[in-house]
């Protein structure tokens, strides 16, 4: 892949060197290790499923390539392993077993624990993709719950990916879709970014944008060859999803790839909400309700737009910071949530004056804000009806979230991160409560749809 998009995201990146992506690879897997790592041990990570699917070709792959082979840790198909400190301690006490490199045979949760586990060592690792659900491949960092609260611990890149589009092409279509979910939020996460580089929060790094964004849409345009499991639709997801987490590796940040609609589904992580199904539900799920939920909320900005917004007035009722910490305490978190969230909210607190010249900002550059934006976003109805096609996750009720408490996850959602996002703006401007409030009115996009 010389020329390829990949090969010149890969030269950006922090962590990674090499990465095999393309149909029939897995014999690759032996020869991208020993370039990699030399004559090191190799350490297979897997659970039941996909040891069934990849295990034997990786290792008869490493084997050829004359690598020592450890027996693998196996993990069950059922309980599936979740995101959580637990089990990275597993695949850690597991490698501190044995002198050699990690290779993660699975989707994203075995990823991100071995992910996690290899750095706290510093170790490099090598990562098989068997579906293609998740970014987090070649992303730097793990989304990994620790007490209760899931954030990204900041951790070293694979060293090697290695990426076989004709097994993510039969991998379950619920895994496809939740890879699905986990991309389209790159939608919204961008105009999230737009915000925060129009009011001089955080600059745009135009290389990592296109990173990104570059692909986005061509990964996103057939859903239904995708549930088809049609080769080339599933390599334009899995080329979308790498590229997504070579941009967050080269940025050193989620930010390129994770926006307002992520910290929904972080939310729902931290307070258990699906952990227990089998299949547990999935980040991906989680994320593309999410997604909808912003690009809805988008919609009503834009169609009042923030050009007349009463700066003086928004001063005047904003919370001084006692005041903020007793709205965090009354949103009702799980207690270890609520000692995290009051760490980022004070990160991202201003003082008045500060808060004055972010709104007079918001309001002389609307015009231009607003035109990034619209050219930015899909409609709401748009990622509704891809995530359908996909049997994603599409509505509350779905995951059994009532109206009440989803209406509320647009103000908690903002508490438990510090990036910048909508949600921030409008809370800033006094205008989340009215905002939201707008889509589950008569006629608005939530209250339109049965709940």
């Amino acid at each position: 892949m010389p020329d390829s998009p990949l090969a010149q995201a890969l030269a950006s990146a922090s962590d990674t060197r090499a990465i095999e992506a393309g149909l029939d690879v897995l014999d690759r897997c032996g020869e991208v290790f020993t370039r990699t790592f030399g004559k090191v041990t190799a350490l297979p990570v897997a659970d039941e499923n996909t040891w069934n699917v990849a295990g034997q070709p990786v290792v008869d792959s490493l084997r050829q390539a004359g690598v020592e082979v450890s027996d693998p840790l196996l993990f069950p198909a059922s309980p599936a392993p979740y995101a959580s400190y637990d089990y990275v301690e597993r695949v850690r006490d597991f490698l501190q077993q044995h002198q050699g490199a990690a290779v993660v045979i699975g989707s994203g949760t075995l990823n991100d624990l071995t992910k996690l586990a290899s750095g706290e060592l510093e170790r490099e690792y090598m990562v098989v993709g068997t579906a293609a659900s998740m970014d987090g491949y070649a992303s730097y960092g793990a989304p990994i719950s620790i007490d209760g609260f899931k954030i990204t611990r900041y951790c070293p890149a694979p060293a090697a990916v290695v990426a076989d589009y004709r097994v993510m092409a039969a991998a379950p279509t619920r895994l496809t879709a939740t890879g699905v979910g986990d991309l389209i939020e790159k939608i919204p996460a961008g105009a999230d970014w737009i915000l925060a580089d129009e009011l001089d929060v955080e600059p745009i790094e135009d290389s990592v944008w296109n990173l990104v964004q570059g692909p986005l849409r061509a990964s996103l345009a057939d859903p239904q060859a995708l549930v088809a499991g049609e080769l080339e639709a599933t390599g334009r997801l899995g080329e979308g999803l790498l590229m997504s987490g070579l941009a967050m590796q080269a940025h050193r940040s989620s930010r390129p790839a994770s926006g307002a609609g992520h910290q929904f589904s972080h939310l729902w992580e931290m307070e258990g909400l699906g952990q227990d199904w089998d299949p547990p539900l999935s980040h991906g799920m989680k994320v593309g309700l999410g997604t909808i939920a912003m690009c809805a909320l988008y919609e009503v900005v834009l169609r009042r737009g923030l050009d007349g917004v009463d700066v003086d007035a928004a001063v005047a009722a904003w919370p001084t910071w006692d005041q903020m910490v007793q709205r965090i305490r009354s949103a009702r978190l799980p207690e270890q949530v609520t000692t995290a969230a009051l760490e980022q909210s004070r990160a991202k607190y201003v003082e008045p004056e500060q808060l004055r010249e972010r709104l007079e900002n918001a309001r002389q550059r609307w015009p231009q804000i607003a035109g990034r934006v619209r050219e930015q976003l899909l409609p709401a109805a748009e990622v509704e009806h891809t995530l359908q096609v996909m049997g994603a996750v599409s509505h509350p009720s779905q995951i059994g979230v009532n109206e009440a408490a989803f209406r509320a996850m647009y103000s908690r959602a903002q508490m438990i991160r510090k990036r910048y996002t909508l949600l921030d703006l409008l809370l800033e401007a006094g205008l989340l409560e009215d905002c939201v409030a707008e889509l589950f009115a008569p006629g608005g996009f939530w209250a339109q749809r049965p709940w």
